[in-house]
Parts: structure tokens; sequence; C-alpha cells
């Protein structure tokens, strides 16, 4: 669920997140066990998870939420070659590889051969990955 990966992101628990945001930490709990949906939830119960959790009320939402997923969903299942390449670049980053321009060369290189000559990927899903990891876009 979008709000627990939020959480996590910003390192809360849901009683702090709840105490935050100034609402029953019962809601949250239903919120996030699916109990209950935040679309039927209070615009003020919205807001101040919204606001609390640095994001939009829309990024709250059902289509939010799926374009959230869609996103999520361009780091998964791809080709062997490029989640190889992928992986030994985000783990360059964590240990501040001295090799980082060139597993950054080797990404950039499988993210092209998955989109052009394999056809592995969308033109959407390998702008996608170059803008998050090569450019330096960041996505929530």
């Amino acid at each position: 669920m979008i709000i627990e990966d939020l959480i996590a992101k910003r390192t809360l628990t849901k009683y702090r997140l709840a105490v935050q945001a100034g609402i029953p930490h019962a809601t949250l709990n239903d919120i996030c066990s699916g109990k209950t949906k935040l679309e039927k939830c209070s615009a003020e119960t919205v807001y101040k998870l919204a606001k609390t959790l640095g994001v939009s009320m829309e990024f709250l939402t059902e289509s939010g939420i799926r374009e959230a997923e869609r996103e999520r969903s361009y780091e998964f299942g791809l080709p062997d070659y490029l989640q190889r390449d992928l992986d030994a670049y985000k783990d360059g980053l964590k240990t501040h590889s001295g090799l980082i321009d060139c597993l950054w060369g080797e990404l950039y290189g499988s993210i092209n051969m998955a989109e052009i000559s394999d056809g592995a990927i969308t033109p959407e899903h390998a702008n996608y990955l170059r803008k998050k990891y090569l450019y330096g876009v960041k996505y929530d």
C-alpha cells in the first residue's frame, strides 16, 4: 500500500504518523489494513495524511496509487542483462564504487539494448529508467 511505502521512506511508524497527522491510530490501521478505503475517508483525514507525508491529496487517491504502482512495476520483470546491470549500478551507488562511471555506462547501454534492439521495454519504460537512475530525477 502506498501509505505504508511512504511511512517506510520517511522512517516513521504508523503510530508516529497518526500522532503527527492528528488522526486516530485505529483509523490509520484500518486504512493500512484495507478495512477502510482511503477514498471513503473524510477530506480532512486525507489532507492531514498527505500534509504529514509531504505528498498531494491526489497522490493518495486511487489514481495516485495506480500511477505509483505503474512506476514501481517498471523496475520488475526486466530482461536478465538489464536487471543485472541495474542491480550492479544501485549497489555501486550504495557502496560509493570507484567504478560508478563504468556501471553507469553499462546500465545506459542495457537500457538502450532492451528498448531499441530487443524491444523488451517500451520507450516510456526506458525513459523512466534513464531519468530515475542515470539523470538523477527523483520519483516517489
